[in-house]
């Protein structure tokens, strides 16, 4: 027992120095927020265990220039490490797709003849591509655009595309964030239901038109 308790003290030891090398890392990077406050949190966050000792919202803030983790799943520590895998440099990258197609969680489609043979991502050992998986996987019952598209593409694809396909939607948020310094506005569930009905009456009038018919809008009151 007393191995076992000096083990244990040993280990958080280890684990506060390395808190201590993360925050005086973070203190290194230049500020890009061009003074301006940070934003308040919106509603009660759970703390991640694997979260620094100290918080590391604001010096994300100052060194990015947007908060991070006003994205639907993403907490401080999803946002370190995807940053410290990307940086801060979104340059390298010329657009979005291949940002995503190297982190691994976008379609990597194989083509022959003009016919798509595979659309699988490619398999990839990144860190941030798991931080990504594990925050989408985390929107089940977010009342957001991003949780409904979760559940609207579990139902269509099964659930291990579908959190990859909602890490793509992340990864392009944060790319985009990165990017342009643009803050974060979240969509709310009632206009993303209201988006993707248009979408799919659009589908169908194109259908129709394709085999030869009209498609016209129910009387209002005639629908059971």
């Amino acid at each position: 027992m007393q191995q076992a308790l000096e083990r244990y003290e040993f280990q958080h030891r280890q684990i506060a120095a390395c808190d201590g090398r993360i925050a005086l890392q973070l203190q290194t990077f230049a500020d890009r927020s061009q003074g301006e406050p940070l934003p308040p949190t919106q509603g009660q966050r759970r703390r991640h265990r694997n979260r620094p000792a100290c918080d590391p919202r604001e010096p994300l803030h100052r060194m990015t220039g947007v908060d991070l983790t006003r994205i639907e799943g993403i907490d401080e520590t999803t946002a370190l490490i995807v940053i410290s895998e990307i940086g801060l440099d979104m340059s390298q990258w010329p657009s979005e797709k291949h940002c995503t197609s190297w982190l691994g969680v976008s379609p990597h489609q194989r083509v022959s003849g003009g016919k798509v043979l595979s659309s699988r991502t490619r398999p990839t050992t990144n860190r941030a591509a798991a931080a990504l998986r594990l925050a989408a996987a985390r929107l089940h019952h977010a009342k957001s655009a991003l949780g409904a598209y979760l559940r609207r593409m579990k139902s269509r694809v099964g659930t291990p595309k579908a959190v990859t396909a909602t890490a793509h939607q992340l990864a392009r948020l944060i790319y985009s964030m990165l990017k342009y310094g643009t803050a974060y506005v979240a969509q709310g569930l009632d206009d993303y239901e209201q988006q993707s009905r248009e979408r799919a009456v659009k589908h169908l009038h194109r259908r129709a038109t394709e085999l030869g018919y009209a498609l016209h809008p129910a009387p209002a009151g005639t629908l059971a």
